[in-house]
């Protein structure tokens, strides 16, 4: 703790300050001190540090691509997930690599308890519990001087960072029942959306939710089908060593029309049908009774089976979150094939809270009308881990730049999911819980889980957030890869490829062929390329999964980086700050309003708007 102002206890000092110590403030204050910026964590309880309240994994379609760049830029994700992991699989393995996507089953608590210990254990970071009561600001608002607790004590510094996930005046509600609270029973932060409010933010309510936890003693695994890990696969972080990614099992189970008929029997008890629910729920996770209403043609829906972690019976069943009654959820489960003696031992619950318009920050995460005060994860509207985890670490590169009266550092949406993720939110804004997909990424061919260290490790590194290890990782890596390119170009004979192409099933060709033809061939696996690692000198075995994607992908792939070079140069037209489009000519009036609004910085920023037509941009331009 650094020295008090008035050696009184009341008031602290430090460079910058964190409120809440979820994914999204664990990243923030980690990349803050790491920056060399005196930070103090705030968190309403301790035990809800890196707290994993719903799903106990990491990763994810579109969301490991996320893992990976926060590791490449220097964040703490992907290291503790893969410290703490019980399962690793690879998604999408059938498709293209440009949705390959990793997902992670994590030890729950001993993901909580390593962001713990990494906290406690930084220089230049202070980890305090107390629940933030008020912001401090200069007397017109325009500029953030610190915070307040609910005990009185004042933290003060330039510039804050409010990562309070989905505390804010949080609800959970079962059935009938509502009770204010967090989520997993966490206390609520019950004043500091009166403070936003009074700062001249406008907030609204969203929802998410979570499903039962179950004994798995109760369950006839026998009557699932297992879901084993894989172990041949990459870790998410560059800094981890071949990771034990089998060490537990999962389940895939269904529901079935007797489910289906016990949830239409007891619709009107749910509480989003019955009227309590008023916040906008997350679409691309949707609830049991919702899936029941919009898909009634399924005679069945998929749920998994994960454990919460070591040392206890609780596994999470995902997707089946519920907000029915507790005597219904009972019920529920137990019409389940394998489930009929099951026990609840925690009920599923929906939780809403408040979160603020997105549109109104910077690319830099800053809000546009208070300098200093920056925002990070659900309070902008997102859900999931990884999209928190992102902006945190986006958010406390450029708190601590800020301090350091430097320039922001916002990433492109050529370069990084990371760029589309906050680029969809501050232009677009969202009415819902914002989810990354890799369809949002018009340059997914280009921003692959493989190539994420390439993207962006030199960006991390002048940063100052990439440190030593990771940078000579990276330099061998891309060694390690430019001499596979230059390989791609020799021409192997037809005598030396008969065994590789007897095994794979391919037609031996007449005459030689270079190796970026060969690696096209469908039938010509890594695994048997790394077999044969012989014919093809120059390529490391662990760089064959990547060239094989850009051998495959090589037409695509010129295509995609012509677009992205068209869309580079539309960025990189700046327009003027505070510039009143309502006296260009040319201009519709709702082109006029919603550039107004918004105050685009490029010309690229302004094509993506919603409302923002091309003949519209022709007038920018």
């Amino acid at each position: 703790m650094n020295e008090t102002n008035d050696h009184s206890g009341k008031t602290f000092t430090f460079d910058a300050i964190v409120v809440g110590a979820g994914h999204a403030g664990i990243e923030a204050g980690l990349a803050l001190a790491r920056l060399n910026r005196r930070v103090c964590m705030l968190s309403i309880s301790l035990d809800n540090v890196g707290y994993l309240a719903c799903n106990p994994s990491i990763g994810g379609t579109a969301k490991g691509h996320l893992v990976r760049e926060i590791d490449a830029l220097g964040g703490e994700m992907g290291v503790a997930a893969d410290r703490t992991l019980t399962q690793l699989r690879m998604l999408n393995r059938s498709k293209g690599s440009a949705v390959h996507s990793l997902r992670a089953q994590v030890d729950k608590y001993a993901y909580h308890a390593y962001m713990k210990r990494t906290l406690e254990t930084q220089p230049g970071l202070t980890l305090r519990q107390g629940e933030v009561k008020r912001l401090l600001t200069g007397a017109d608002g325009g500029r953030i001087e610190g915070v307040e607790t609910v005990y009185g004590q004042r933290f003060l510094a330039p510039a804050v960072v409010l990562a309070c996930g989905v505390y804010l005046k949080s609800c959970v509600i079962v059935g009938d029942v509502i009770e204010n609270k967090g989520p997993a029973s966490f206390n609520r932060a019950n004043h500091l959306s009166d403070s936003l409010t009074a700062l001249g933010l406008s907030l609204r309510r969203f929802k998410t939710g979570t499903p039962a936890r179950v004994k798995l003693s109760g369950v006839e695994l026998s009557a699932l089908e297992e879901q084993r890990g894989e172990t041949d696969i990459y870790s998410f972080s560059a800094l981890s060593n071949k990771v034990a990614a089998a060490k537990r099992v999962c389940y895939l189970g269904y529901t079935n029309p007797a489910t289906h008929d016990l949830i239409r029997q007891n619709l009107h008890l749910a509480p989003k049908y019955a009227g309590l629910i008023s916040g906008a729920g997350a679409r691309y996770c949707p609830s049991i009774e919702d899936k029941i209403v919009r898909f009634r043609d399924k005679e069945r829906h998929q749920f998994f089976l994960e454990p919460e972690g070591e040392g206890t019976e609780e596994y999470y069943v995902q997707g089946l979150s519920s907000s029915l009654p507790a005597d219904i959820q009972y019920r529920l489960y137990r019409t389940i094939k394998g489930f009929e003696n099951v026990e609840i031992m925690r009920d599923a619950y929906a939780i809403e809270y408040d979160c603020i318009d997105p549109t109104t920050l910077f690319p830099s995460l800053m809000h546009k009308a208070c300098a200093g005060l920056f925002f990070a994860g659900q309070i902008n509207g997102t859900s999931g881990y990884e999209e928190a985890a992102a902006q945190g670490l986006m958010a406390g590169i450029n708190a601590a730049r800020y301090v350091g009266g430097q320039e922001p550092v916002v990433l492109s949406r050529a370069q990084a999911y990371i760029g589309v993720l906050i680029d969809d939110l501050v232009t677009k804004g969202t009415d819902e819980p914002y989810r990354m997909m890799t369809s949002r990424a018009e340059f997914r061919l280009l921003l692959r889980q493989d190539n994420a260290d390439l993207r962006l490790t030199e960006i991390g590194r002048q940063i100052g957030l990439a440190g030593e290890k990771r940078c000579r990782l990276y330099q061998r890596r891309k060694s390690r890869i430019d001499r596979a390119k230059q390989a791609l170009a020799a021409v192997v004979p037809p005598k030396s490829l008969a065994p590789l192409f007897l095994e794979a099933g391919e037609p031996l060709p007449a005459t030689g062929m270079t190796v970026a033809d060969i690696l096209k061939r469908g039938g010509l696996t890594p695994a048997l390329m790394a077999k044969y690692a012989g014919l093809f000198p120059g390529i490391h075995p662990t760089i064959y999964a990547y060239m094989l994607g850009e051998a495959r992908y090589a037409g695509y792939l010129t295509r995609a980086l012509n677009a992205q070079n068209e869309q580079q140069r539309l960025e990189a037209l700046p327009l003027p700050a505070r510039l009143d489009y309502t006296a260009l000519k040319g201009l519709r009036i709702e082109a006029a309003e919603k550039l107004n609004k918004l105050q685009p910085r490029s010309v690229g920023q302004a094509a993506r708007l919603p409302g923002v037509n091309p003949a519209d941009i022709t007038v920018l331009l």
